[in-house]
């Protein structure tokens, strides 16, 4: 008989883990019976049915065989996971913590849905590599908690570092896609969104207090910044649903995490930023005021929202581009949508206004034309 306190914790710490993001195909019926595809710098990797259908899913895994793919990056059959899937995060989970999902993932509905997990093109698709490349970064382990630091600060630690796996989107990644340790949560892109830099001290996130950030995880939304894109959606479908105690937890911790401060770029050229600054007082001050200090909680403060100071620019052409959406949940039900500008700019105008918003609030380097073309081009083959 199922422990129901098992499984309740185990659909806590599903959600905190954001199983269902990369496991459910967005606006299906069927939670947690893959087949998104996932998109990374080597290919496409389509997500597995996770349902306790005996068949196409897990239900005939036993809880050894589970712990062994979340925690250690083996597959029943012995072979080895790509890290598309987090192991190396979750690794810092403890064996109860994967045994209470593996009981909650045992209650939900089993789905018929075989899906052929692994596209990458040859050799890519050898998972015989994945020995090599878990020798250079999969470090095993559970979180340890630190003596030193506050039972709230650890809490947090262990979140982060393990169910939340925040550094699988936020860590710049080597050319085998592994983490550079030294640089942990300063910034990298994917899928086509620029996930910026999220250590505090000096960073980007350096006048966000704790409780910014955790209002940010709960709602989506604070004084400073809308979430949008993929961190919407981390947020919709994550960070929102944990305890308050937790969001404030995982703030704690992060607010703790030091970084360099990002040097701060005066290569714009006049003429760029003038033409820039009038479009975006033709366009975009009306919402995000000429100061460019938004509206609390539903427009962003461009001088404090991190992925306008960020060096990658991705996020902001994106945004100008294709517009955005920002996350709605039930804090915070509003979320108020930037529209699309593509289709009036031309890419000098749109490389001029990115320019503009970047450098003058954010200090960050300029825009070419070459890379809102080539950021309009990427969109356009886009299925997403």
């Amino acid at each position: 008989m199922q422990d129901f306190s098992s499984v309740e914790r185990g659909r806590y710490l599903a959600t905190a883990a954001d199983c269902g993001s990369c496991h459910t195909i967005p606006g299906s019926d069927h939670p947690l019976s893959g087949g998104r595809p996932i998109e990374t710098p080597f290919g496409v990797l389509v997500a597995p049915n996770i349902t306790p259908d005996r068949e196409t899913g897990i239900g005939a895994w036993s809880d050894d065989e589970f712990d062994a793919a979340v925690r250690k990056g083996v597959r029943r059959d012995g072979k080895r996971l790509y890290p598309a899937m987090p192991f190396p995060y979750f690794a810092r989970m403890t064996q109860e913590d994967v045994k209470d999902i593996r009981a909650y993932l045992s209650t939900i509905e089993p789905v018929h849905n075989p899906v052929a997990v692994n596209q990458l093109p040859f050799p890519l698709n050898q998972r015989m590599a994945m020995t090599v490349w878990d020798t250079l970064y999969f470090t095993p382990g559970e979180f340890r908690e630190q003596p030193d630091k506050s039972k709230q600060w650890n809490r947090g630690a262990y979140l982060v570092e393990g169910p939340g796996h925040c550094g699988a989107c936020h860590t710049p990644k080597t050319a085998l896609g592994g983490d550079m340790p030294d640089k942990r949560l300063q910034g990298y892109t994917l899928q086509g969104w620029a996930a910026p830099d999220i250590t505090s001290g000096q960073g980007p996130l350096a006048d966000w207090s704790a409780d910014d950030l955790a209002q940010y995880l709960k709602t989506g939304h604070n004084r400073f910044a809308a979430a949008a894109g993929l961190m919407g959606e981390v947020v919709e479908l994550s960070t929102s649903k944990v305890s308050d105690d937790d969001a404030k937890a995982m703030a704690t911790y992060l607010k703790g995490q030091s970084g360099p401060k990002p040097a701060a770029d005066s290569a714009a050229e006049s003429h760029v930023m003038a033409a820039g600054g009038a479009i975006y007082q033709d366009l975009c001050s009306a919402c995000h005021k000429s100061d460019g200090s938004g509206v609390p909680n539903l427009i962003p403060d461009l001088a404090h929202a991190a992925t306008v100071s960020t060096g990658d620019p991705t996020t902001v052409l994106r945004v100008i581009l294709q517009g955005a959406q920002s996350v709605a949940t039930d804090q915070e039900p509003t979320g108020p949508a930037m529209p699309a500008f593509g289709w009036q700019l031309n890419d000098a105008q749109v490389a001029a206004v990115a320019t503009y918003v970047r450098n003058h609030w954010g200090k960050a380097p300029p825009v070419s034309e070459d890379e809102a073309k080539k950021e309009r081009a990427q969109l356009d083959a886009r299925t997403n």
